[in-house]
This record gives structure tokens, sequence and C-alpha cells, in this order.
């Protein structure tokens, strides 16, 4: 017997380090794939605690809050076990059996597979436990009614499908994961109908958020407006490229998840939005100001006034001041209405990768009337972003109206 507790001893003693190297691993990778997931964007507000909560979510149906993720027992998800959290990640139910609001994106998460949610649990388990509740959701009746979440589960919540990956290179694969499922990046960037679920049928097309356009991310699309393989892995992992930096929605993206994620899965994301074999990039051919229309050549003055301080009279922009106006992507958007939303919202400084900074640019909503700002657009889209559209001042206008609400503006 004493022989035997020996060898036990020595077996368990010899067992421990491997089993304590399995779970550091499982708890690294977690930690990948929690930025990778952007758990962070979402579940810790401006200035608080990572993932405690309390980040507002504006939606068509109310103001949705992000819960407290930490390992809190009374606040967070302390309590939950593998199986429960894997039904949170990819069912959207909560431990207690109630239905999360799909603001969580469990509509793609769906295909995440258990041993990457268990991944993220390891890792969620070991950060800093934060004992303060989040604030409550509370929306008018009948989206408060938690249980009319069953029928738009079973309706929508498996809904999204992957692509068939027949034929396609390895990177293109990773890549579809990263995009569809983990990146979750089709919530933002497809139209969703009235149920308030993405319209499949027009997956990546586009869609808009709080007043802004999250831009289609079809490959032709992204090809139309100078993208190629390497600038999209640039923006991806430092935020900027040749085409402009990222802003509102998506800086805090980049800050959170992507500047975070290797060279190998950046360059996979790109594979897989521009597919195999990418369309060539359409190259910007510069309109010389007598050749623009009427409005756009009353613009450049105004963009003299009140632009080219910072972007530069070519529209070249300032290194670390300002962003090129010359072949950006904001500009060659058919769409104008991000380009309005910045010139009238203005975007915070910015910090990117290493020492790059962007200055603060002001908002000009207050300083611009309706016909300057109509010219002004008509002079960036037409000069320097390859749109022959004429806008009109009534155009404008609209766009006006639909402006987000205070608490979404530019960051």
């Amino acid at each position: 017997m004493k022989l035997f507790l020996t060898r036990l001893t020595l077996a368990v003693g010899l067992a421990a380090p491997v089993l304590f190297a399995h779970a550091d691993d499982q708890v690294k990778r977690g930690e990948y794939l929690a930025r990778g997931a952007d758990c962070m964007a979402c579940h810790t507000a401006p200035g608080g605690a990572p993932f405690a909560g309390g980040l507002p979510i504006v939606s068509p149906f109310g103001t949705i809050y992000g819960t407290n993720i930490t390992p809190s027992k009374e606040h967070g998800i302390g309590l939950y076990n593998d199986d429960e959290f894997f039904a949170a990640l990819t069912e959207g139910k909560r431990r207690d059996g109630a239905n999360l609001y799909p603001a969580m994106p469990y509509t793609s998460y769906h295909l995440m597979p258990r041993e990457d949610s268990d991944a993220i649990h390891a890792y969620l388990k070991t950060i800093e436990p934060i004992e303060r509740a989040a604030p409550v959701t509370s929306l008018s009746f009948p989206f408060n009614v938690r249980l009319g979440l069953m029928g738009w589960n079973v309706l929508y919540g498996k809904a999204l499908k992957l692509e068939p990956a027949e034929g396609k290179s390895e990177a293109w694969k990773r890549g579809q994961y990263m995009v569809e499922v983990l990146g979750h990046c089709g919530e933002c960037h497809t139209p969703r109908g009235l149920p308030g679920a993405m319209e499949l049928d027009k997956r990546l097309t586009g869609g808009i958020l709080n007043g802004y356009l999250a831009p289609s991310l079809l490959a032709t699309d992204l090809a139309a407006r100078g993208w190629n393989e390497q600038d999209l892995s640039t923006f991806l992992k430092h935020g900027m490229s040749a085409q402009g930096t990222m802003f509102n929605e998506m800086f805090p993206v980049f800050h959170n998840s992507t500047q975070g994620l290797s060279d190998q899965d950046l360059a996979a994301m790109a594979t897989f939005l521009l597919g195999d074999k990418p369309p060539a990039a359409k190259a910007l051919v510069e309109v010389p100001v007598e050749k623009l229309s009427a409005s756009a050549q009353r613009g450049q003055q105004e963009y003299l006034n009140v632009c080219a301080g910072c972007h530069a009279v070519g529209g070249e922009g300032k290194p670390h001041i300002a962003v090129a106006m010359r072949g950006n992507t904001t500009l060659r958007l058919e769409d104008p209405r991000n380009l309005l939303r910045v010139i009238e919202d203005g975007i915070g400084e910015q910090k990117f990768s290493g020492f790059e900074r962007m200055q603060p640019m002001p908002g000009f909503a207050d300083k611009l009337k309706p016909e300057q700002l109509t010219d002004l657009l008509n002079y960036l889209r037409q000069g320097w972003g390859g749109q022959s559209a004429e806008l009109a001042v009534s155009d404008v206008q609209k766009l006006q109206a639909d402006a987000p609400s205070i608490e979404h503006k530019a960051h």
C-alpha cells in the first residue's frame, strides 16, 4: 500500500506541471480570442474598468447596457460554468435561463467551436473581479419582455451560415472565421430589417449604425474604394493607412481588438474579404477644378477657408496632424453621410500604434450653412473621391435630419 501511494504521489507530481502548462496555454489562447472577439468594446464603459460593463448601446428598441463579465460572483459571471458560458455566447442564454438581447452577437458566435468558448471563459476567470453592477437595461413594452426573444431566436438566432470553403486557401478559411464568427463584422456591416435581424441575403453590403454607415466589405466595393490586401492589413493593424484612419465605432475596435491580432490573422482577414484572387484596386483619377461642377468649384473656397490649414491645400494631409483627403476612403464612398457627419461632428484626438497621433478635428455643424456644406462635400467627393454624383442642398439637409444622438458622436 505504501509503495502504491508513493507511486501515485510521483505520478501526480509528474503530471501537475503538464496540467498547469495546459491551463496556462488555454488562458493565453483565451486572451487572444477575447481580443479577436472584441469583448472589451461592448463590455467596458468609457473610463470604466475593463469588462465591468456599463457601455450604453443605442438600438432602435432602446438603450441596452453592456454587462459586467468579470469573475464577480454577485455582479459578473463568476458563477457561470463552462456549459453556461457557452450557452450565453452561442445561444444568448443567461445562467438563469433568461434570453439575452441580440446586441450580444450570439447570432455570429453560434458558429464558435466549444474549445474557443472554453478558452475565453478560462481567460475571463483570471481578470480582476469588479464588484459593481452595470446599469440595468430597461426597454419599453413589448421589447422588455425577454420571453418574446424565444420566437426571434427560432427565426434568426442561428440563421447565419458560412460560405462553402471548398477550393479556398487556408488563409481564406482562417479569415472567414476571424471575420464572420469571432470578429462578428457582419453584425455592423450588414443591413438589418424591421425585426432587428441581419438581412443575410445582403451580408456585408453595409449597414447604418447610429447615423453612420458601416460600409460594404464586399471585395468589389473595397477594390472600388482603392483597397488592396496590404493596405487592408495595415489598416487593421495600425488603425491607419493610405486610405485614412479609423474613426467612430471602428476606432475602439482597432484599440481593443485588431491592433493586438497577429499579422498572419490580419492577412487572413484581408484574404477572406478580398478573395484568393482579389480584384484590382481602382486607381483614383483626380479631376481638375475647372472640370468640376459649379457647386464643387465653389466648394474649393470653403475647403481653403476651413480645411486646408490641417489637411493641406493639395489635400495631401500633414503627418501627425490630419489625414490626406486625396484618395481618402470616406470620400470614395457613394453614400456621403460619413463625410458629412465627420465635418459636422469633428473627431477627437486619436492615438494609434507606437507614437502616432492625430490632432483633434473641430466640428463645423454651427459654422457652415447648408449651401456651404453642400459645396464643400461636392468639392471633396468630386475632386478627390472619384465621385461624379452631385449632391443637392436637400440631400444634405435630409442626412442632417438623420444625425445620431449626442452620446454616439464620432470618437
